[in-house]
């Protein structure tokens, strides 16, 4: 957590009441908080309101101002008594108010509550982002990051690649063996996309039935080629017979791709028709393959 005063011996008050039981930054001024906030990220900041040059309610707008740091939780900790003032923090979206001088005790309290609450909170957004067979991102977690990668890549230039993968004859595997097995061996596959993914910035994710993408920032189309390669040859790996397959006797995967062009000028739709067209390829060219725009 961070601890935002401009009064030394409050910072330290705090920080010896709150380091034995949680890792604390400290911030002296306004302009101190957002930096070390967008730095680290903290779960809970303890924020006063009167401090110079920008006090709490000004750095308190501009977190909830920034999508990164929007649901970042803010307790004010403040000498501003008048229920007015707690009133205006909390209509700003503080999760509390504290006034001084502060009870240890309540302190504690109230930041183990929003702390709990902070962790209920994200447990709902990942459960809410997961699909619940394969525990891959689902097809809502990939639009929203598919948007947030390609506009990156369109700012920085940087390359962005994207793979779609289909398991070979999924529906005639689930005709012969059942859908129970047909679940099982989509786990296994998904495990084995996940696994494939190196980069913290790579999302595999569950796009639909049987297909999965592979979304892959700053990576060039070599680099992606050999990600996909490298799943398809994973899958293989788990020997899973398909007796139905008229790809072979074992379980595979088909994986088609591209990279955004160098300039950015290409529209997500238009590379996810890229990516799809070369799935179809490597699905009409005899299955078990990688096919990449060239």
């Amino acid at each position: 957590m961070l601890i935002a005063d401009d009064d030394a011996i409050n910072r330290q008050v705090l920080a010896e009441l709150l380091k034995p039981e949680y890792t604390v930054l400290l911030a002296k001024n306004g302009e101190q908080a957002l930096e070390r906030v967008a730095r680290h990220m903290p779960d809970l900041v303890l924020l006063d309101v009167m401090m110079p040059d920008m006090d709490g309610y000004e750095v308190l707008r501009r977190l909830r101002g920034d999508p990164d740091t929007a649901q970042t939780a803010v307790i004010f900790i403040s000498g501003m008594d008048r229920p007015e003032d707690e009133a205006n923090g909390l209509k700003l979206g503080a999760s509390d108010y504290i006034v001084k001088p502060f009870n240890a005790t309540v302190v504690m309290a109230r930041v183990a509550l929003h702390l709990q609450l902070v962790r209920q909170r994200r447990m709902l957004e990942r459960l809410a982002n997961v699909d619940s067979l394969t525990e891959l991102a689902n097809r809502r977690r990939f639009d929203a990051l598919f948007e947030l990668e390609w506009q990156r890549a369109r700012r920085s230039g940087r390359p962005l690649s994207l793979a779609l993968l289909d398991i070979d004859c999924f529906k005639q595997y689930n005709d012969h063996y059942g859908h129970p097995a047909g679940d099982r061996v989509l786990r296994a596959v998904a495990r084995a996309a996940g696994a494939g993914l190196r980069r913290p910035a790579d999302l595999a994710a569950r796009y639909g039935g049987e297909e999965l993408a592979l979304l892959l920032p700053d990576t060039d189309a070599a680099q992606a080629y050999q990600v996909a390669e490298n799943v398809r040859a994973a899958v293989a790996a788990l020997q899973i017979a398909h007796q139905a397959s008229s790809a072979g006797p074992l379980l595979s995967v088909s994986i088609g791709g591209a990279t955004l062009d160098a300039h950015g000028a290409e529209s997500k739709a238009a590379l996810f028709e890229a990516a799809d067209a070369c799935l179809y390829r490597a699905k009409q060219t005899g299955r078990d393959r990688v096919a990449w725009r060239d």
